[in-house]
């Protein structure tokens, strides 16, 4: 069974499995094992897997946008901040900018981004397995299982090496 077919199928029936093993992760003293296990695994995935072929980030959950981030969207797409602001984006529970819409209205029909070269930094970092301290966020990367095949193989993978 492939990455995105394994995802599909078990993604919700593991979670509360997978929120509960991230949780006690972040317990354990073994910091660097668990990310060079992590970067390792997310590495071989995306070998395999095509992000292409899924897009579901960029269907189903919003990045945050930065002051930064919309800048360089503004100067990619000849636009002014307050245009790609009003255009593009709205302010979350939070106070931050995210999208207006979803799927994002920079997502091709063919799930190629029409700003990819300028997408936010936080579209950049996705699906945030090869940050430092993956088991300091198990809330983030429970709730990632479910967006992304790769963070669900990478978890998986996760519980059958330790």
């Amino acid at each position: 069974m492939d990455l995105y077919q394994d995802w599909q199928k078990n993604a919700k029936t593991k979670f509360k499995e997978h929120k509960t093993f991230l949780q006690r992760l972040k317990k354990q003293k073994k910091g660097k094992q668990i990310d060079q296990i992590v970067n390792d695994t997310d590495e071989a995935a995306f070998e395999t897997f095509d992000c292409l072929a899924c897009a579901n980030c960029c269907k189903t959950i919003s990045p945050v946008v930065t002051a930064t981030d919309v800048k360089r969207i503004g100067k990619h797409l000849r636009m002014k901040e307050t245009e790609v602001i009003s255009d593009f984006m709205k302010v979350d529970a939070d106070g931050d900018y995210v999208m207006n819409r979803q799927p994002c209205p920079f997502l091709g029909a063919d799930n190629y981004c029409s700003i990819y070269e300028a997408r936010p930094k936080a579209c950049r970092e996705y699906p945030l397995t090869q940050n430092q301290g993956f088991n300091q966020r198990p809330a983030l990367h429970a709730r990632n299982t479910l967006t992304c095949p790769v963070v669900f193989h990478v978890v998986k993978e996760l519980k059958n090496k330790l």
